[in-house]
């Protein structure tokens, strides 16, 4: 099966809601009902192609669950939470994260959003790129500073692929929104400032490159 989702929810409610929208859409589903069931069914299971988590599980929460999947793997992580605010989704993309859907929430905002995902992170024919200390292996998606690799989430490596092909062009939230979330993203601008400041604090001192203009957007400035 290449298409299996890994649903970890401790609300057996909800999460036979996110098994069933999922089954509609032509996904296959494996269910987790805490953070330690996660992370077994993940290990279990080498296949999955997206994981869906619920912030607060009992044994490990979904920040802690993120955090340890991201130690072996790149797989898109989508968080599902009732708690709002730009605190909690900083903590959730620092953990690893690509995006988050907040409680209540649609079947077909959920399905737009994991397909959405799963677009932006399929790996295509596209170029490998080189500037300053910073080095993106687009097929192996792997990023190195100074030759040292860096773990970024899907959405930050997509992100930073878009900054470098765009360097020196001044791009707009909307822009970066409607090209590396897709025109079918719902959210807000604060999504792309976010992003922006888990990647640069990634990036360390190349973190520099990607420069803030006041009420604009942003520019990845690099002279060869």
């Amino acid at each position: 099966m290449d298409n299996k989702i890994l649903i970890a929810e401790d609300e057996a409610n909800i999460r036979r809601v996110v098994v069933s929208t999922l089954m509609k859409a032509g996904y296959h589903t494996i269910e987790a009902c805490d953070g330690k069931d996660a992370l077994d069914k993940f290990e279990q299971n080498p296949d999955i192609i997206l994981v869906v988590l619920d912030v607060m599980m009992p044994w490990l929460n979904g920040y802690q669950v993120c955090e340890q999947i991201r130690e072996q793997s790149s797989v898109p992580i989508l968080m599902l939470t009732a708690l709002d605010g730009e605190t909690d989704e900083v903590n959730g993309l620092n953990s690893g994260a690509d995006d988050y859907v907040s409680k209540p929430f649609s079947s077909s905002i959920l399905v737009a959003r994991v397909q959405s995902l799963l677009r932006r992170t399929s790996v295509g024919n596209k170029e490998n790129l080189e500037m300053g200390s910073i080095t993106l292996r687009y097929r192996e998606r792997m990023v190195t500073v100074n030759g040292e690799r860096i773990m970024l989430t899907p959405k930050e490596f997509d992100l930073l692929y878009f900054f470098m092909q765009n360097k020196n062009l001044v791009l707009t939230r909307d822009q970066i929104l409607a090209s590396v979330w897709d025109a079918d993203y719902f959210g807000e601008d604060r999504t792309v400032d976010t992003h922006i400041k888990c990647l640069r604090s990634k990036l360390g001192e190349c973190g520099k490159y990607i420069v803030t203009l006041r009420k604009v957007g942003y520019k990845f400035e690099h002279q060869q």
